[in-house]
């Protein structure tokens, strides 16, 4: 089975910095894209933040300049560097990835998977 597996969260003063991190595991082939979510109280969950597998990225209005998305193919992680923390980045986030895994018989499938969320909290 692919798991992913998120760390990082917490609660940060307004102005501060806070790094998620996501891995990967299981029996992975080859994983494409990957992307970090979130999900504020009431709201929809919206992309934060997207990385291909060559590295192009792409991010939400509303963090361009304070957030980088970066990612380490081979230990399966990417990670979220978020700078300029403001109460209104507080929200659940959630890692995504797009993996080719290989079942027990050795097929390969393409799926979307999800972390189990990462609480993130800004205080002003």
């Amino acid at each position: 089975q692919v798991q992913l597996v998120e760390s990082g969260g917490g609660l940060v003063q307004a102005g501060g910095s806070l790094r998620l991190s996501c891995t990967a595991s299981g029996r992975i082939f080859s994983i494409n894209a990957m992307g970090w979510y979130r999900q504020a109280p009431g709201k929809q969950r919206e992309l934060v933040a997207g990385v291909t597998s060559g590295d192009r990225s792409n991010y939400a209005d509303s963090v361009k300049g304070r957030f980088t998305i970066s990612r380490d193919n081979d230990e399966n992680t990417v990670y979220l560097q978020m700078n300029i923390l403001i109460p209104e980045d507080t929200a659940v986030y959630y890692c995504n990835a797009d993996i080719v895994a290989v079942s027990a018989t050795y097929r390969r499938y393409q799926s979307t998977y999800w972390g189990q969320g990462t609480q993130v909290t800004v205080s002003s």
